[in-house]
This record gives structure tokens, sequence and C-alpha cells, in this order.
């Protein structure tokens, strides 16, 4: 089978994508398939068994450019598989009159609206909410895409729930969660801890730093937490910001921002701390949930979309309200107080999502992508 992967983002880009697309792309390569790779990127993507080809993000001409990629790597593959770029995934997919199967991991028309400022509700509010002339075209532009898929993939139940409100036909849309990473051989906690010069009680946030993770709720819960220290790893549109906030709370020195790092250096920064932090204003299924409890490293989230799929209160982790950073300071407070909760969350991470292995979901994703390919 010939797959064109099509993702809007790439390693060393933080996000889910960039860690899905090329997980699974190397699991169709070792099974023997036929893979290309059609991305966007601020520089040259690193070299893979298999082709990466790519357009400047940058570029005023990205959108169209990015559908002609697709359409020139579909017209020899058998089906075109997309985790993000959903709608040029479908345009290049169509003009090459090849089938898409699509992993949803977000509305696009939302993302849009609320990185340009013109809306800054929730996801599920902008169901709601009519828009302007150009938000109704994201729409209807974004239910055609998805619409033209042979099968969607929904990483929660609560996007699924979504994604039918567009008009996609329930038979075509199924929930597959998001896997946990393989784990590499990982040195114990206490060197890592030094390795990363940790010192007393840790939290470690790792993602885009956009406005939908809202750090800046946990850097204000975080003045309430004397003696909790904040290690950022992520880079994106809000760093300026966010950094400006720290030294406006006079967090110096309790708030380390690393930039964009590895998906290992990631586990690993998970691995040695003594929990993850999460204060997102809406969620799918995040990858960086899954990661973390799969290093044993318990979760602090707020309860939004399908987090609460994964984190279960008080089992292996602490769900607070979005945007609430007295709450937020309150499970934190709760968290580092009670060493027999954290102990107790500790042990049930791992244990939590020990059945999302990758092998069984990428399995589930090929098996589709061969029923959608042309005999």
């Amino acid at each position: 089978m010939r797959v064109v992967v099509v993702s809007g983002i790439w390693p060393p880009d933080p996000g889910g994508p960039a860690s899905h697309a090329p997980a699974l792309a190397d699991f169709l390569a070792e099974r023997g398939h036929t893979v290309e790779v059609v991305t966007t990127a601020g520089v040259p993507p690193a070299r893979r068994s298999y082709p990466v080809a790519w357009t400047p993000r940058r570029s005023p001409l990205r959108h169209a450019r990015a559908a002609l990629l697709i359409r020139s790597a579909a017209r020899h593959a058998d089906v075109v598989y997309a985790t993000s770029m959903i709608r040029r995934a479908a345009i290049g997919a169509r003009l090459a009159r090849r089938p898409l199967v699509v992993k949803l991991v977000s509305d696009e028309a939302f993302e849009r609206a609320t990185r340009s400022g013109r809306y800054a509700g929730t996801l599920d509010e902008f169901q709601r909410v009519p828009g302007g002339l150009r938000t109704r075209f994201l729409r209807a532009t974004r239910n055609a895409a998805v619409r033209s898929a042979r099968h969607v993939f929904c990483p929660s139940a609560y996007l699924r729930d979504v994604a039918l409100q567009w008009g996609l036909e329930a038979e075509r849309a199924s929930v597959l969660p998001n896997p946990a990473p393989e784990i590499p051989d990982l040195q114990p906690r206490d060197h890592l801890r030094r390795d990363f010069g940790f010192d007393g009680n840790v939290l470690v946030f790792a993602g885009r730093l956009g406005p939908q993770k809202a750090l800046d709720v946990a850097l204000d819960a975080l003045v309430e937490v004397p003696g909790v220290d904040l290690v950022v790893a992520g880079d994106g549109p809000k760093r300026p910001a966010l950094e400006r906030r720290v030294a406006e709370l006079g967090l110096n020195g309790r708030v380390r921002f690393l930039g964009s790092v590895s998906r290992e250096t990631v586990l690993r920064l998970f691995r040695a701390s003594d929990g993850s932090v999460l204060p997102s204003r809406w969620e799918n299924f995040p990858h960086t949930i899954v990661e973390a409890l799969a290093v044993g490293c318990p979760v602090i989230a707020t309860e939004v979309g399908g987090v609460p799929e994964v984190v279960v209160d008080g089992e292996n982790g602490l769900l607070v309200p979005a945007g609430d950073a007295p709450a937020l300071a309150a499970a934190i407070a709760r968290f580092f107080s009670d060493d027999d909760l954290r102990e107790r969350l500790t042990e049930a991470a791992a244990p939590s999502v020990a059945g999302y292995s990758e092998e069984a979901i990428f399995a589930t994703i090929e098996a589709e992508l061969e029923k959608a390919a042309p005999e």
C-alpha cells in the first residue's frame, strides 16, 4: 500500500500531530508500505527513511502549495491520511482522485478564529455562534473536507460528538485514543532530576505555547503556591508574553522555558518531575497527558473536552475547571501537601494507559487505510 501522510507540523515542532504523524509513518514503513509525508515547516525537516515534502510555513502561498504537494504525492499513492491540514488534504486527494482518511484533532475553524483574536470563547460555544463571513466560509470548507473522508478517527468521544454536528455520518466516525508512546530506556528518576537540575517540587508543562493551553492561568496559580517550580517544554506565539508575565508576577527563578525539545526529552522531563500540569481552555485528547501518564507522571489538568476520558480525578490525576487559577492553585497545593495522595496517583499513572499501545492503535489505522485504498 502506498500512503501519503499529511501533517501541518513535524519535528522538532511541539504538538500532537508532530508526535503522531512521524510515529505512524515509521510504523507503516516498517510494515512494508510505501510512505511519503507532506508537511509545513519553518526549516527543512530532518531526513527520514521516506520522503518528506514540505512548504515554508511563512509563505503567503503555503495553503495552495501544500494542496498541490498533496495532489502530486497522492497521484502515486493509494490513499491519503491527514492528521491536520484536513481541508488542504481533501483538496489534494480530490484533485488526485484518491481516498482520504482523517484523524480529527481539532476544529480548524475554531482554532483560526481563536488565533486571529476574532473569537475568545470555548469550542462548544463556537459551534453555536453564527460568526461573520470568514467564519462561515471556514466552517463550510471544514464540513466539506470532513464529509469527504472515507473514515474519520476521533481521539475522544467528545470530539466525535462535535464532528457529528458538522454533518459527518455516524458510521464513518469512530473513537480511537491517542497511543501511549514507546518508552525508551530511561535513567532512574534521581539521575534525571540531577541532569535537569530539578530541586524540590517540580511540575512540567509540555506543548505549544498558544492561547489554547492557557499557561498564563498556571502562572497565576503558581503565585499562590510557594515552593513549587514549573518547567515549560515547547514554543509558540505566546512565549514572549508568558515570559513577561513571569517577570510581572515575580516568578523569575521558579519558571524555566526550555523551548522546543525532542519527544524523548519530554518523556525524560515527565519522569524526572513530580507531576504534569495542563491548564488548557479546551482540549481534544492531548498527547501530552498520555505521554506523562505512560512514564508514571500524574496529571493536574482542566476538565475540558476529552481530558476526563483519560484522567480520572483522584485516581491518576486531579481535575479542575478551566480558567480558574484559584482552583488550580488549590489542586497543586493539595498534590504537594498530601504525600499519600501523590504516591497513589503516581502508582496509578502508567497502568491507567497500559491499553493504549502504539502497535494496536496504529494497526487499526492501517486496517482502515487498506480498506479505503482501491483494490
